[in-house]
């Protein structure tokens, strides 16, 4: 079993000896002799289990371990001191430590201490993986910068009325995110959370799922339907890329904004939905009137309160800790374990700009799992956004790597072009003609 551990202590000589002992056990050792190296580190490496000693230069090691918890609830602290306080022992206990060493009188009790500290690293990280991919309302929401924090916070007020949203931001977001934290957090939780890509489908299909449908109402239409806008009926509905809506489809969606009435295609009746509504566009709205292409009624109906998502170029300061939240989702879809993440991968993602935001991401820390050597995520994993380029390559050609890259990602999604083009970033048809070219097909 390997692990990444760090050791905290003055006394260089024992620091130097504890490395040493560590090192020959196959864990990936690194060594601090004060605090702020210390957390300095922690920012860098991703660490499993730390030996920190109680009388530091710059900090009092019983309450470092509650700051350090605090930061990366998955570590697990061993205190190591030449004292035996238990005084000291308890609270360090209390703070969160995983258990208190005498130095010299339990040296035999580290190796096997840290291995069991590793197991429970293990549980704790997959019970935060857990949490994080089972959370709901505003716990899906990720990051502390003040920018996201301002979005989140206004999500958080407006949720309690049942007033109209409108979500602008640019594609890649997490508009639909917001939208499904804002119901969460509303009255209307317990009733259905409807989405629909307007963008996605032509104008008669579009009708269709909205409104519904009577059998006969057009060719296709072999039996009754039942649009979103009866399914949100006591809950929410969620319009997303609004901006691409057809005017006089538009037009149809303000009456039912106004009266909450409408009319099946194909039928006569009248039918009541209570919904509340959710909108998001990447679009300039107030341009898109300009030209006629959206009604400015229906805007005025929609931006009752508006919430601007940030792009992830300007909440850089969040990426590191939304890459560690979709390396935890894949590498357990992946039953990875005991991965390890070199500083220098996430010094690549910080470099990029990230225009598909935090969708491009997710893509991004995906692909490198599937691509990664010896089960280590560096920058090498991220040719797309890597310094070095292919051409630096002794061995492999450019083709030559990307028909191995291909191969790899096709592996991955078991032979499912749609879902490998879309981790590749290519179209589909691309795709096929770049099989046809490497003889993959």
């Amino acid at each position: 079993m390997q692990g990444n551990i760090l050791i905290i202590d003055d006394e260089i000589k024992l620091l130097k000896l504890l490395g040493m002992i560590l090192s020959q056990e196959d864990f990936n050792v690194k060594e601090a002799s004060t605090a702020r190296s210390a957390m300095t580190m922690l920012e860098q490496y991703d660490f499993d289990v730390v030996l920190c000693d109680v009388r530091l230069p710059d900090a009092f090691g019983v309450e470092l371990v509650k700051s350090v918890k605090t930061k990366y609830p998955h570590l697990e602290i061993i205190l190591m001191t030449a004292f035996g306080n238990i005084t000291d022992a308890v609270q360090a206990m209390r703070n969160g430590a995983y258990d208190y060493l005498v130095k010299g009188d339990d040296n035999e009790k580290i190796i096997p201490l840290v291995y069991k500290a590793l197991e429970k690293v293990k549980d704790n990280r997959s019970k935060i993986v857990q949490k994080t991919s089972t959370s709901k309302g505003f716990g899906q929401i990720i990051g502390t910068s003040p920018s996201i924090l301002q979005s989140k916070k206004l999500a958080e007020k407006v949720a309690l009325t049942d007033a109209a949203v409108l979500l602008t931001g640019e594609t890649g977001t997490g508009k639909e995110v917001f939208a499904n934290a804002i119901h969460e957090g509303s009255d209307r939780k317990k009733n259905n959370f409807v989405a629909i890509n307007c963008s996605a489908f032509s104008k008669e299909i579009l009708e269709s799922e909205l409104f519904g449908h009577k059998q006969g109402a057009f060719t296709g239409a072999v039996k009754d339907k039942k649009g979103l806008i009866e399914e949100a009926d006591g809950g929410t509905l969620f319009l997303d890329e609004i901006g691409e809506m057809p005017i006089d489809l538009q037009a149809k969606l303000l009456r039912v904004l106004e009266t909450h009435e409408f009319i099946k295609m194909g039928e006569t009746k009248v039918s009541k939905s209570d919904f509340r509504l959710i909108a998001a566009t990447n679009r300039d709205l107030e341009d898109e009137i300009k030209q006629g292409h959206f009604r400015e009624d229906l805007y005025f109906r929609l931006n009752v309160f508006e919430i601007h998502l940030p792009p992830l170029r300007e909440r850089k300061e969040d990426l590191k800790v939304l890459a560690k939240h979709f390396i935890d989702i894949f590498s357990r879809k992946l039953h990875l374990s005991d991965l390890q993440v070199s500083p220098d991968y996430y010094k690549t993602l910080e470099k990029n700009d990230w225009k598909g935001n935090i969708r491009e991401l997710r893509n991004a820390v995906e692909r490198s799992l599937i691509l990664m050597e010896n089960n280590t995520l560096d920058a090498e994993s991220l040719p797309h956004y890597s310094d070095k380029t292919i051409l630096e390559s002794d061995s492999l050609s450019i083709r030559s790597l990307e028909k191995i890259h291909i191969q790899k990602v096709l592996q991955y999604t078991k032979g499912n072009k749609a879902e490998a083009a879309r981790l590749l970033e290519i179209g589909i048809a691309t795709l096929y003609r770049k099989l046809e070219e490497y003889g993959l097909r």
